[in-house]
Formats: C-alpha cells, sequence, structure tokens
C-alpha cells in the first residue's frame, strides 16, 4: 500500500504520529517518496498511483472514495487559507477546495494556502481575507479542507488512526526548528497556528461539508 503525504505544517502532528506507529517499514518509506501538494495527490490517488491520502475535500466526494472522519479542520479562522487583496483573480494550483471556496464565497483576488500563506498572513493580515473566517461569519460552522480518502482498506487505516485524534501530540523542538528555518514562520507561530487547526470530523463538520458540496452544485462550481 502506498500512503501520500502532504508536506505542510498542518499535517506535521500526523506525521509525528505515524513515525511513531508500528508500521510495516516498507509503508513508512513510501510516505516519504510520495510527497506533494493537494492538487497533486488528488491526482495520485484518482489515478490510483496512491492507496490513500488526505485529499482537497471537494475531491474525496467522489463515490469511489472510502471515508475517514479525519481531516484539516478549522474553526472560526485558519491563517493558512487566504485571499490577497486588491489584486487580480488568481487560483493556487497547489489547492482544490480552497479555489472552489473562494468563488462560493464569491471573493475577489488571488487564493494562497499552505505554508507560504501562513507566513504571509502572519507577517500583516490587513492584506488578506481568511476564508475560514468568512465561511464562520456565513455559517456559523466550520470548515473542512481535506479528508483522508483511500480507495480499499478502509478498516486498516481506521485502525491505525484510531487513536490520534484522542493524543496530544508534542513536537519535538528540534522539529519546529527544522520547519521554522525552511518555512519562515518563528515556533512560536507554528505552535499558535497548530492550536488553529484540529482533525477529528463530527456532526458540525459533516454539516459543513453537506452545505459545501450543496452549494458548490447549486453555483455549478467547480
Amino acid at each position: 500500500m502506498i500512503f501520500g503525504k502532504i508536506d505542510y505544517i498542518n499535517l506535521l502532528p500526523l506525521h509525528i504520529y505515524l513515525k511513531k506507529y508500528p508500521l510495516p517499514s516498507g509503508l513508512k518509506k513510501t510516505m516519504e517518496y510520495k510527497k506533494g501538494v493537494p492538487s497533486q495527490l488528488n491526482r495520485a490517488l484518482f489515478y490510483r498511483r496512491i492507496d490513500a491520502a488526505i485529499i482537497s475535500s471537494v475531491e474525496s466526494a467522489r463515490a469511489k472514495y472510502r471515508n475517514l472522519n479525519l481531516g484539516i479542520c478549522a474553526n472560526q479562522k485558519v491563517w493558512s487559507v487566504i485571499i490577497q487583496k486588491d489584486v487580480k483573480n488568481a487560483k493556487d494550483p497547489s489547492s482544490a477546495t480552497s479555489n472552489v471556496l473562494a468563488r462560493v464565497l464569491k471573493q475577489n483576488g488571488k487564493v494562497i494556502i499552505g505554508d507560504e500563506a501562513l507566513r504571509l498572513y502572519l507577517e500583516d493580515s490587513s492584506k488578506f481575507i481568511d476564508l475560514c473566517s468568512l465561511w464562520y461569519e456565513k455559517t456559523g460552522l466550520p470548515f473542512v479542507f481535506a479528508r483522508f480518502s483511500c480507495i480499499k482498506q478502509r478498516n486498516f487505516y481506521s485502525k491505525i488512526f484510531k487513536k490520534f485524534t484522542q493524543t496530544k501530540i508534542k513536537i519535538p523542538y528540534y522539529i519546529l526548528e527544522k520547519y521554522s528555518q525552511t518555512r519562515n514562520i518563528s515556533p512560536k507561530n507554528i505552535k499558535a497556528y497548530l492550536q488553529v487547526i484540529y482533525y477529528k470530523i463530527e456532526h458540525k463538520e459533516r454539516k459543513a461539508l453537506k452545505i459545501f458540496f450543496k452549494q458548490i452544485k447549486n453555483k455549478g462550481v467547480r
């Protein structure tokens, strides 16, 4: 089995959890080789070049996927999915869900996601719109940016991740330092950001997904 990996800060706790989990060594190695941004993993899973990954929530709705109640969620703010104001409209090629969300929310500007978005937003939030904040204003609900999806072996993955959302993940300082240097974001801000993100999809998150998918269909947005 091949598991895809998004190398963004928001999934750092999951990566640390998996490193400690007694996975077969071969599966751990493939995780390191199959890295990519969300849009790349969407395509890789669709064409079955990988067997499972956390992919864009808009893509996870495909009938052929088996989804876990695990994903990248945020409530009221996210910092790392933003629209740059007063510039020409532009999609982020790394994204799928965020580009669609911007259209659903009728926002103009440049969509930016991931660690680069986080760095820019922390430097000067006045230049940007936090799409999660805007979604919350309109719905009163959190937003699910990505979900864990697989082609098969759902029970296998469910067993692996069963304790993840119940476990407090401590990130070693040397890893924080590494991400801080490569992303140009302070360890303090990385830790603050990881308090904004959570991973368990429950009733409110499922309701939010249902509303999001319905709005995509009604507005003909893709």
